[in-house]
């Protein structure tokens, strides 16, 4: 995207009351039951390599409510061979496994790949493609497991066809007994996208191949950040880096029905957050750089620490701002909090205000993040356009507790 696409100044303060009312409607309204239609929706989870041990002893608690784990396992070499990162021979994993097979839920290892020069070399090549194919279903057949979860990330336009081959011959391989699962980068509708959409317009995935060879489409509804132009234009006013929008995630839904079906789609759901610093101009919040991913509790913490109230954006997040210690902009937390502005995002309006009334750039940290409140809106999302279940990512032991409750 170019910088220009997202960096056009915007006047801040005139939507700041709209806002506002919007957001404290959605902070102020309760966490409401699901309704019986959200109750029928089936419940996954990737559990990360990196996490594995918390998030083994997660699963294991709430595997009542589970219908498939995705144990977050193998990466793939330039080559095409497979890496198990996570030990699935361990005692931990061979202990869930044994549970799950027991509880009838299905088991089914990721195999992740995000380097689209390494996938474009291997796909294309017919001999490389076939030895992949092989490993992966030798893998799927020694472990007993219940199928594959394919996860191959940043491919390139020319990779779309071999992509479609591989998925088509893998599907072939593993025979009809066990599952083809696929997850896919959310595509945000090219209108939304673009501020002039390219003609052609090339996608790396075709999701009408997908939709044949794929038994299940888990749908990455998260990292939107800045990717809807659209949404930015209409957020503006207040720092906007979402990890989704329910806005954003029901576009993304509506595009991807036009080539799957309902009971093809799981909705990805997150739970994690990041935290970026924001460049602060005045009128406008200009730049946003990556300062962390963090898990909820992580958040509590700086809560906590820097006595910060938490808040709710109008596309669902849960969010914060503060000065970092050690900040050369600490002294605003004195100033006081500008007229209206919606709960969580104080010292982003003070850094703001600063920012329009001197002229000095202003940095100021701000936080996006998925919880049980977030989790909630997007199950709704899920049960009203029919779709057969919802997986999250990522089941580590510090996803929100209260998520469980929600899905019982």
């Amino acid at each position: 995207m170019k910088k220009s696409e997202i960096t056009t100044p915007i006047p801040a303060m005139a939507q700041v009351l709209l806002i506002m009312l919007l957001v404290a409607v959605s902070w102020f309204c309760p966490l409401v039951p699901l309704s019986a239609a959200s109750s029928d929706l089936e419940v996954a989870g990737w559990i990360p390599w990196w996490q594995d041990t918390a998030g083994i002893k997660s699963a294991t608690k709430h595997i009542d409510t589970l219908d498939t784990i995705y144990p977050f396992a193998f990466e793939v070499t330039a080559q095409g061979n497979l890496v198990d990162k996570a030990g699935l021979r361990d005692r931990g994993w061979r202990s869930l496994i044994r549970l799950a097979d027991k509880k009838g839920v299905a088991v089914i290892p990721s195999v992740m790949w995000f380097d689209g020069e390494q996938i474009h070399t291997v796909l294309r090549d017919r001999r490389l493609r076939d030895a992949h194919i092989k490993e992966i279903v030798t893998m799927v057949e020694k472990g007993r497991y219940d199928g594959v979860n394919i996860d191959y990330e940043g491919k390139k336009p020319d990779t779309i066809d071999h992509f479609s081959h591989f998925l088509k011959d893998l599907k072939h391989a593993l025979g009809s007994e066990r599952l083809l699962t696929c997850a896919i980068e959310a595509r945000t509708p090219p209108a939304d996208l673009y501020t002039t959409v390219p003609n052609p317009l090339r996608y790396a995935n075709d999701y009408k191949a997908i939709a044949e060879h794929c038994d299940r489409i888990e749908l990455m509804t998260y990292d939107q950040q800045r990717a809807d132009l659209t949404l930015n234009k209409t957020r503006q006013g207040l720092p906007y880096m979402p990890v989704a929008d329910d806005v954003w995630v029901e576009k993304v839904v509506d595009l991807a029905l036009e080539d799957f079906t309902e009971d093809q789609v799981y909705l990805g759901i997150p739970t994690y957050g990041r935290v970026w610093d924001v460049t602060v101009a005045p009128e406008w919040y200009r730049d946003y750089k990556l300062a962390g991913t963090l898990n909820l509790p992580r958040f509590k913490e700086l809560a906590k620490e820097y006595r910060i109230r938490e808040g709710r954006s109008v596309g669902g997040d849960a969010v914060v701002s503060y000065f970092p210690k050690g900040s050369p902009f600490e002294m605003l937390n004195k100033s006081p909090t500008p007229k209206g502005t919606p709960r969580g995002y104080e010292a982003a309006a003070k850094a703001l205000a600063h920012a329009t009334r001197t002229g000095q750039e202003v940095t100021v940290r701000f936080g996006s993040y998925s919880d049980a409140t977030t989790a909630a809106g997007r199950l709704d999302i899920a049960a009203a356009y029919n779709l057969r279940g919802v997986a999250f990512f990522k089941i580590d032991g510090e996803e929100d507790q209260k998520i469980w409750s929600l899905l019982k």
